[in-house]
């Protein structure tokens, strides 16, 4: 019976890993996604991809800029402030996920901007996402960005 009961462990743990290696790829290929339309959102149709990829009532807290409540004053925010102006890059080995039981997952890493005009990646922060799936459909609930600093 101890060897059946080991055996079953073995089996439920290994389809735990599985799945936590297809959600580390779901989420990594939507953080690409969502990056990808804000490194392009001075185009109107990139910048409303990028929005969608958020909830409606999304919070948004960054160490230098504030906190911001909603999605429409976040992309408001980002289309003034960002669009055109930065490029977001991901920190290579950097990125984590954490599955959220009945939720959806969380995510982490650090990132940097570059200057669009010089090139120069100057900036460099943590960050953390907190994923919402409903329908199949996966959305970014809270964001976290902070630890602002130069990239050395």
């Amino acid at each position: 019976m101890k060897k059946i009961y080991l055996v079953l462990l073995t089996l439920v743990s290994m389809s735990s890993v599985a799945d936590d290696g297809g959600l580390a790829d779901q989420m990594k290929a939507l953080d690409t996604a969502v990056f990808d339309s804000f490194n392009h959102c001075e185009n109107p149709e990139e910048l409303q991809k990028h929005a969608s990829y958020f909830a409606t009532d999304v919070e948004f807290y960054h160490d230098n800029g504030g906190v911001t409540w909603d999605r429409d004053t976040m992309i408001a925010n980002t289309k003034n402030n960002a669009c055109g102006h930065y490029t977001r890059k991901l920190v290579e080995g950097s990125f984590n996920v954490h599955p959220i039981k009945d939720f959806g997952a969380i995510t982490e890493g650090e990132h940097i901007f570059c200057h669009n005009k010089t090139n120069q990646c100057e900036g460099k922060a943590d960050f953390v996402m907190v994923w919402r799936k409903v329908d199949d459909k996966w959305q970014i609930t809270r964001v976290l960005s902070y630890g602002h600093r130069e990239n050395k």
